[in-house]
């Protein structure tokens, strides 16, 4: 029987392409299956088999766990401790064998055997088919639509199989069997049953490599995508850099009459695509992004990395977009946040500014309005700024003479010092259980002290609207810490509803 077993093997291997050892294993795993249908409980089994004779060994096996970890499967597992008293030197993660008897080959059932086999020779073709695929390194996986699943799409190519899920289809695209489809290979996960590889349509990674296969000169180097962005199925926008100063980067992309940037999309579904040249001045970044808008100033806060775009009244719509999407898509593109003004709201948020800083000049450096209009003029909008910037800057505005430079320096580092003093004496004053309060750093403890917030009660009685207007949070980040302010109330309740129930056993 063990002859005619080997004879087998061999057979099976050279009919699927197998190795002999994979094949050996599978034979070993249907052995095992079989030896634990006579012990009660889930015990863990191992066969060893020796291939140059088809003899076979059969052991039972506990896992080695530590100590403190307790038995979570008791059948399988033993305490180190315990192992320790059998073997001494044993390690935690290793195992104890004891022999037990060898089921006969000839009791095995012969569809079960055959179908253990079967199935570990199908794993083991399906990993050798997927391992070869992944081996080419191909980005973009071609195929046919063999079916549908559950919404999704299963493409197949070759011997290979991919998931296109509906969430990541471009929207109003339908695909039916047979049609021919293109997809960017996301993830690989050979756990998957059926079709392994991820696919994507409209993430913006697709889009780049359609670029890089119609644009030669990616490849070659001379240009780089540097990001993408995309609304699917709409439009997007990409941002180019040429390595060559003889390759114009946009022009490039275009193709002549349009050729390569066409192609792209048209297989995106009629994607209209943003060509944008990417620069290093994040300022000129933003401008290019918001094509077409005409943009006519910026304004850079590198602290928010946020910018104020002014445009005028024609290129309002055209630089927001319809619902939004240009703006959007320029974020994005940028990842700076851009904030869209016409001219009127831009002087009308200058003006908001100036008063805000011409107040804070007037009250924390005790001077009159036009010392701080001259500050301001200068450029100046924070007590940090009078205070640190390099003396030689401060003596250079002409209103100024140096005892003036001085003083209005010392007034402001004063200023700022008590105005930590006060954040410190914020904190100090609010109570323990919110100075306890997981995510409340002293920050906010003091913008929640400005907003008359002292304890977790206060806390926990704001609205959500009301706490992100206090701290500037995020909405998500607002719920979550009024949420953790509330959580003493539920404690508190569940403690008095057991206390009359406790109260007997006193």
């Amino acid at each position: 029987m063990n002859r005619e077993m080997l004879m087998l093997v061999e057979a099976i291997s050279r009919e699927k392409s197998v190795e002999l050892d994979v094949v050996f294993g599978a034979v070993e795993a249907a052995l095992a299956q079989a030896t634990k249908k006579l012990f009660p409980g889930d015990v863990d089994i191992r066969v060893a088999m020796d291939p140059d004779t088809g003899s076979y060994e059969t052991f039972r096996r506990w896992h080695v766990v530590p100590n403190e970890a307790g038995l979570q499967l008791p059948d399988q597992e033993i305490l180190h401790f315990e192992a320790q008293e059998q073997i001494p030197d044993i390690e935690v993660d290793e195992y104890i064998e004891e022999a037990v008897p060898s089921v006969p080959i000839g009791r095995i059932g012969a569809m079960a055997a055959k179908q253990v086999i079967l199935q570990k020779i199908r794993e083991a073709e399906r990993e050798m088919i997927l391992a070869d695929f992944m081996s080419r390194g191909e980005k973009i996986l071609v195929g046919t639509v063999k079916r549908m699943d559950k919404g999704d799409l299963i493409i197949e190519s070759g011997r290979v199989e991919g998931r296109l899920r509906r969430t990541d289809m471009i929207p109003k695209e339908n695909f039916r069997a047979g049609d021919r489809v293109r997809a960017l290979i996301m993830e690989v996960d050979s756990t998957l049953r059926g079709a392994p590889i991820i696919l994507s349509r409209n993430a913006p990674q697709y889009m780049v490599e359609l670029f890089r296969n119609e644009v030669p000169e990616i490849e070659q180097g001379l240009l780089e995508i540097k990001s993408c962005a995309r609304d699917p199925g709409s439009r997007a926008k990409i941002a180019v850099l040429s390595h060559d100063k003889r390759v114009d980067p946009i022009g490039t992309c275009v193709g002549v009459r349009g050729t390569r940037v066409n192609a792209v999309t048209n297989e995106l579904g009629g994607e209209r695509v943003d060509i944008v040249l990417w620069s290093e001045d994040p300022a000129q970044f933003v401008i290019g992004a918001l094509a077409p808008a005409n943009v006519t100033s910026i304004v850079v806060d590198e602290e928010r990395h946020a910018m104020d775009v002014v445009v005028d009244e024609e290129n309002l719509a055209i630089a927001i977009g319809r619902g939004g999407q240009n703006v959007r898509l320029a974020s994005d593109l940028t990842g700076w946040k851009i904030n869209i003004l016409d001219a009127a709201e831009s002087a009308q948020k200058n003006a908001s500014e100036t008063d805000t800083s011409r107040k804070l000049f007037m009250e924390k450096l005790d001077v009159d309005e036009d010392i701080a209009d001259i500050l301001i003029a200068e450029g100046f909008t924070s007590l940090e700024e009078v205070a640190y910037v390099p003396l030689q800057e401060m003596l250079e505005i002409e209103s100024f003479d140096e005892d003036t430079v001085n003083e209005l320096r010392n007034r402001a580092k004063d200023a700022l010092l008590t105005m930590e003093i006060a954040k410190e004496e914020n904190v100090e004053e609010a109570s323990k259980d919110l100075r306890d309060l997981e995510g409340l750093t002293p920050e906010l403890i003091n913008k929640l002290a400005d907003g008359g917030i002292h304890t977790l009660d206060d806390l926990a009685d704001l609205a959500v609207d009301e706490l992100i207007e206090i701290t500037g949070q995020s909405e998500e980040q607002a719920k979550t810490l009024i949420m953790k302010a509330r959580e003493h109330w539920f404690t508190n309740d569940d403690a008095s509803q057991a206390a009359p129930q406790a109260a007997p056993q006193a």
